[in-house]
């Protein structure tokens, strides 16, 4: 099959096109041919060297896919061949056939193409798990998300909105900022030029916000702890400015926040699958009757990954960025 790897650490230009065999599914796993391949930032960290497969995981970069059951290993019981589905992996994407633990598959939502489709796994499994299973998002929250025009932060803005919270959201230009707000933002903040602290508890009489969800880390640590409300609880899912951070913690103290934080990547099959289970059961009616959708910028073909990667580096982008096999 064709597949792209990583032929060193660096840059987008160590994408490749190879050839590798078929894999083969076995218990409990399908063989997906895919048609269409997400782009996530983990792809980027994996491409640099900085965030490495699992353990018996293989090589070749991606994380989620869409396209059709050509194989089933044994015990499967939901899906057949000729079946589409949508799916998260913890690798193999990039490339025209993958394995997927048929567990992490999911019917395409009705009315959806395998492009569509392609587009929600990684970043909505990451918006679920993070916004109700670590924070308990409840209707009447009002929560902050960083970096709102990207998967992540465009998936977090309609799924927030769509319980019942306010969405105040940052984003780099005034383009991004539009976007932010055609999704259901309330404020959308300019980060360049405004101080997101400053206006979010403006607009909620000085109080401040619930729920932080941040992918940024380094110095938003010490802004994200002084916007949020008494009992307020700041999640983070990536530290895009940095891991480390300075912490007087009578603030946690004083204020009664909690701080917690996620990886989907490494998490078992079976921590995953309750994930998925609960996306389809919660996320999936309003997918079809499009109160939420995967925002797609564009799409490259499979052998342009690495100028996909560069648009993503980019941050020129508003969404989510597909690869075509």
């Amino acid at each position: 099959m064709n597949a792209v790897e990583i032929s060193e650490f660096g840059g987008p230009e160590v994408l490749k096109s190879t050839t590798r065999p078929v894999p083969e599914p076995s218990d409990g796993e399908l063989l997906v041919r895919n048609a269409a391949v997400g782009v996530n930032f983990p792809d980027t960290m994996q491409r640099q060297g900085g965030y490495p497969p699992p353990p018996g995981i293989t090589d070749i970069p991606g994380l989620e896919l869409a396209g059709t059951v050509v194989a089933v290993g044994p015990n499967n019981s939901r899906y057949s061949v000729g079946d589409e589905v949508c799916a998260l992996v913890s690798g193999g994407a990039y490339a025209e056939y993958s394995v997927v633990p048929e567990p992490l598959a999911l019917p395409l939502p009705k009315g959806y193409d395998t492009v569509r489709s392609a587009a929600i796994p990684e970043n909505f499994f990451t918006v679920w798990t993070n916004l109700f299973d670590g924070v308990q998002l409840v209707r009447g929250d009002s929560i902050l998300i960083h970096g709102g025009s990207g998967g992540i932060g465009t998936a977090a803005i309609q799924v927030s909105r769509a319980f019942g919270a306010t969405v105040y959201t940052t984003a780099r230009n005034a383009e991004k900022c539009k976007a932010c707000k055609q999704l259901g933002a309330e404020l959308a903040i300019n980060y360049t030029d405004e101080d997101f602290v400053e206006i979010v508890k403006d607009a909620t009489g000085g109080a401040g916000c619930s729920v932080v969800l941040d992918m940024v880390g380094g110095d938003y640590f010490t802004r994200n702890l002084e916007v949020l409300a008494m009992d307020g609880r700041l999640v983070q899912v990536a530290v895009q400015k940095g891991a480390k951070v300075d912490l007087f913690i009578p603030t946690i103290m004083s204020k009664r926040l909690r701080y917690t934080g996620s990886t989907l990547r490494p998490r078992t099959v079976q921590q995953k699958a309750a994930i998925a289970e609960a996306v389809e059961h919660n996320l999936w009616p309003l997918f079809e009757k499009g109160d939420i959708k995967p925002l797609i910028y564009t799409t490259f073909p499979l052998t342009d990954a690495a100028d996909a990667h560069a648009l993503m580096e980019s941050s020129d982008h508003i969404g989510k960025i597909i690869l075509s096999v």
